[in-house]
């Protein structure tokens, strides 16, 4: 019997992005270039002013997955993010969302994407409820239904009756946090984008934003892309992760084959940060190592 093929929800091929100045094909490319050779050839330090940050990735995210990516800071997961937001242009390769190309139909790809970031804003002199009624509206949703969402999804995160109506700026940077997860779900994305969604969370909201992402895939099939720091949630979330050093996947697995990929020479039980760390060490050990 044929198994069921998956539908897939996202594909990142080859995709590629660059920060910086690169001029090819002209005289003064050619000019400098020759000149910097010389230097280099004289014991001169040639210095390129091309930074790399996603470095020809590929993958595909499933219909109602969760999938997750890792990396230290740098690594390139947030200009991963903004490029299938479309926030971000690709140099090269092809990112599509529900066969939807991000750069050729950018417009029908951004209806069926949200995107909540670790530096969300908002209007800050307004309150949680303001601000949800004003995103509500241009996400389109009908003024009877408005009210009664914002409510339903506010109580799900965890967010009391009284701070609906306290100035943002006077909430905690956890609960602007869950205010802007709540934001993002108001327009019922199929796929929706998290990049570090619980940084600033305390224990008791990271776990209300948690078991909210399960019952958004469980309950409403919302396939869902997640980058963290946090192993433990990276762990028990993703149904698949990706870790990413230097703008390229180095790994990509179910994490209980990941965890497989760790040394465990030293006897104890291989975790997710194990194989982070050995991964990602060469980066982990360059930033720290500094003269005491």
């Amino acid at each position: 019997m044929m198994q069921p093929v998956n539908e897939v929800a996202l594909s990142v091929d080859n995709a590629y992005k660059y920060f910086g100045k690169e001029k090819k094909n002209n005289r003064w490319f050619s000019w400098k270039k020759d000149r910097d050779d010389k230097n280099a050839q004289n014991g001169s330090e040639r210095k390129s002013t091309l930074t790399v940050a996603v470095d020809h990735v590929t993958f595909n995210v499933n219909k109602g997955e969760i999938f997750g990516i890792l990396g230290p800071n740098g690594g390139g997961k947030s200009t991963l993010i903004r490029l299938i937001a479309t926030l971000l242009l690709p140099d090269d390769g092809q990112i599509t969302v529900f066969n939807h190309d991000v750069v050729k139909e950018p417009m029908a790809a951004q209806r069926v994407i949200n995107r909540v970031s670790v530096e969300a804003s908002f209007f800050k002199k307004l309150s949680p409820m303001e601000n949800l009624l004003y995103g509500a509206r241009l996400y389109g949703v009908k003024g009877n239904v408005i009210h009664q969402q914002v409510h339903e999804i506010l109580n799900r995160l965890g967010i009391p009756e009284k701070n609906l109506n306290r100035p943002m700026e006077e909430m905690s940077r956890g609960m602007q946090q869950k205010v802007a997860i709540a934001r993002a779900l108001l327009s019922a994305p199929i796929l929706l984008l998290l990049d570090e969604p619980t940084t600033g969370l305390d224990p008791r909201s990271k776990r209300d934003v948690q078991t909210f992402v399960r019952e958004l895939r469980d309950v409403h099939d919302t396939t869902i892309l997640l980058t963290s720091h946090d192993m433990v949630e990276a762990e028990t979330l993703c149904d698949r992760i990706a870790i990413m050093d230097s703008g390229s996947i180095v790994a990509l697995d179910k994490p209980a084959n990941l965890k497989s990929l760790a040394d465990c020479s030293n006897g104890h039980e291989p975790t997710l940060e194990d194989v982070f760390l050995e991964l990602t060490g060469k980066q982990l050990i360059k930033d720290t190592d500094m003269p005491i």
